[in-house]
């Protein structure tokens, strides 16, 4: 792709790509100092920093995203039915056939970075491990726990997939925990407005979620350097990002974006509500090789939510992935 386009839109995990191959053009030379300074300063959680690496800036986030909770408040009302409060609540509602979650395998991988997150402890901090047993058990423990429960069909849906069964049937009522889209709040963009919310709890810490957004890159292979370098300034800037980049369906990347009036009232307090969500959502690896586990590692988490099976068996084959892919 950089050999064809100009610009690129990259998720934060190929920084370390990146920086290692030199497809795409550090920005640091190529923007203003205090334009990056206050990109940092109005970063959504570690979203400016999700594109650092190896010393250098590759991207500048222009979306900002991590899983938040999404009810349907008429359902709810109309059935008497609590937004839920922690793991307990969230099971007992997925026991009643109401609950719809994201279970494909990427998805699923960042379910268990969350609940690892929540736990208390983050995924690749050890190179002879992706997570200590204790934790890492525990964590496909409450993952079982739930997913036995959940609607067969979540484990064929990306966050979109919910998020259109959730605002087009009644079947369902809430999800837990997907990459949110501020379009589902907006009234008018879906049959039913969805609300978007703090998300349940594990021993009274909130879910700590996986951070996701893009970022916008420049090919090494772009002849006008200046020119892209000026594009990225003006898509970037605060004035665009809460509102041309805002109204033409954009979900904003800049701070000041999340907390302005504008964008919150047209999307039911969106951005307002899920901002802890994001302050505090984790920052996946970065490292080199870490896709090949991303994309490998998903599957037999999945697996087990869905049918069980020896969990330290589980953990061990994610360790003999993350192994191969430190090298």
């Amino acid at each position: 792709l950089a050999k064809r386009y100009d610009f690129l839109v990259i998720d934060h995990p190929w920084a370390g790509f990146a920086a290692r191959t030199g497809v795409i053009l550090p920005l640091d030379q190529l923007l203003p100092k205090g334009f990056i300074a206050d990109q940092e300063y109005n970063s959504v959680g570690k979203s400016h920093e999700s594109y650092h690496y190896d010393g250098q800036q590759w991207a500048l986030a222009i979306d900002a995203a991590t899983p938040v909770a999404a009810s349907r408040m008429d359902l709810l009302e109309k059935e008497n039915i609590k937004v839920p409060e922690d793991w307990s609540d969230l099971v007992a509602l997925a026991k009643k056939g109401k609950v719809l979650l994201p279970g494909i395998p990427q998805d699923t991988l960042m379910s268990f970075y969350m609940v690892c997150c929540t736990l208390g402890e983050e995924v690749c901090l050890s190179e002879e491990y992706i997570i200590s047993e204790m934790v890492g058990l525990e964590a496909l423990d409450l993952l079982r726990d739930l997913g036995q429960h959940i609607a067969k069909e979540s484990y064929d849906l990306n966050p979109i997939k919910v998020y259109e069964r959730l605002s087009t049937g009644n079947d369902f009522c809430h999800s837990p925990f997907a990459y949110g889209y501020a379009n589902y709040a907006r009234a008018g963009y879906a049959a039913h407005r969805l609300y978007f919310h703090e998300m349940a709890a594990i021993a009274g810490q909130p879910l700590i979620t996986t951070l996701g957004g893009t970022g916008l890159a420049i090919s090494a292979k772009c002849r006008y350097t200046e020119v892209a370098a000026a594009y990225l300034q003006y898509t970037a800037s605060p004035k665009v990002q809460k509102g041309l980049f805002f109204d033409t369906g954009g979900q904003p990347g800049h701070r000041t974006a999340w907390q302005d009036e504008y964008t919150n009232d047209l999307t039911n307090q969106y951005f307002k509500n899920t901002l802890p969500a994001l302050k505090r959502a984790f920052l996946r690896p970065r490292y080199h090789g870490h896709l090949h586990f991303q994309d490998n590692a998903g599957a037999p988490i999945r697996q087990y939510m869905m049918q069980g099976g020896d969990p330290k068996s589980l953990l061990g084959k994610l360790n003999e992935l993350y192994h191969k892919s430190l090298k």
